[in-house]
């Protein structure tokens, strides 16, 4: 039986993308290897539509926001920290540990952060230095309306750390236009190769904050990673087979084009979420504010949504996430982002309908 990955990450991976990791090792520290790394980057400067800088980390996605929070901050420094769910609850703590002044906003799950929402809690914490934000909350389906919110921050000056690791390169992410000041995102997603490798923008603006921040660092040092990519290195070992495979699926990116890309997402949510409705099935998120690259479906009452999930695995080699926190056996999901065709998006809602109506809930 094939298998139809439709988890919202780690993400199927091209042909292409797969033969190119099997090339031998090169030297980290020659010309080759740099040929690579400053391809990669401006090509990732293209997809985050930015002049400014980009660096490559090896890691997930959460050393990623770890690395955003200790390069642009200082012990005891108030931060805003907007939350619509499992990863935005991450973002929060991790600044957490780190000794800083965390004000949170929550909003209650498969909602997104009303623009007026956060005028009224930066209007209560006037002394905040930056916002954390998701972009796109995969535990829930939900894309928060970066732009909106990112203007609102903009009039007050304050920094914007956002946490793009499942919507940049899917879902218009627009760094320099919107005023972003930190955007992270990780490679298991929309970029289509293995988990392990992050990527951070960097503005003028949080550079400044660079080199005023006080928290540890050593491993995420920015500073580091921008003097070594001056020379075409990285600072310590990268990641090699992991940029053969970058390498590659940008170079699909760019075949296809960005708003390609933005329109392929677009037209995968919707499709999805039509298809789900259509069986009588219920959204989890507001539809105003549904995710393109995951879609969260509520598990009817009576069907424990485990076992639904496992039986769509094994009956139907569909396999799709379930609920996280609180949300466990009363959600699924089902990613569309990165590398997926319409028919692997039709195959996994044709096997929700049919193990619906093999348990007579179907309409």
């Amino acid at each position: 039986m094939r298998q139809n990955l439709r988890i919202p990450g780690p993400t199927p991976l091209p042909a292409q993308v797969q033969a190119a990791m099997h090339r031998d090792m090169i030297d980290h520290r020659g010309p080759e290897f740099a040929n690579i790394l400053n391809q990669c980057t401006e090509s990732l400067k293209y997809f985050y539509c930015t002049k400014g800088d980009v660096l490559i980390f090896p890691a997930s996605g959460t050393g990623g926001l770890e690395a955003a929070i200790v390069n642009t901050l200082s012990p005891r420094d108030p931060v805003l920290a907007v939350s619509i769910g499992v990863f935005g609850d991450r973002f929060a703590k991790i600044a957490e540990t780190f000794g800083l002044d965390v004000r949170r906003v929550s909003i209650p799950k498969g909602r997104a952060v009303d623009p007026e929402q956060l005028r009224q809690a930066l209007d209560e914490n006037p002394d905040v230095k930056a916002v954390l934000i998701t972009h796109n909350e995969t535990s829930t389906g939900v894309t928060n309306p970066l732009k909106d919110l990112a203007t609102i921050v903009k009039e007050r000056n304050l920094l914007l750390l956002v946490d793009a690791v499942s919507s940049m390169g899917a879902i218009p992410v627009l760094t320099d236009e919107w005023g972003l000041d930190v955007v992270v995102s990780g490679s298991q997603k929309a970029w289509m190769i293995p988990p392990g490798m992050v990527m951070v923008s960097v503005s003028e603006r949080a550079w400044q904050a660079v080199q005023a921040a006080k928290l540890p660092r050593y491993y995420w040092d920015f500073r580091a990673a921008k003097s070594s990519l001056e020379k075409g290195q990285t600072p310590y070992t990268p990641a090699v087979s992991l940029f053969y495979a970058l390498e590659v699926a940008l170079d699909l990116m760019m075949r296809e084009g960005l708003e390609a890309i933005w329109e392929r997402h677009a037209e995968a949510g919707a499709y999805t979420r039509n298809r789900i409705k259509e069986m009588g099935l219920e959204l989890f998120a507001d539809e105003r504010y549904a995710s393109n690259t995951v879609t969260a479906i509520k598990v009817p009452e009576g069907i424990d949504g485990k076992a639904f999930k496992n039986n769509l695995r094994d009956k139907h080699g569909v396999i799709v996430g379930g609920g996280q926190a609180e949300l466990s056996g009363r959600i699924i999901r089902l990613g569309h982002l990165g590398y997926f065709t319409k028919e692997d998006i039709s195959t996994a809602c044709d096997a929700i309908q049919m193990e619906l109506e093999s348990l007579k809930v179907a309409p």
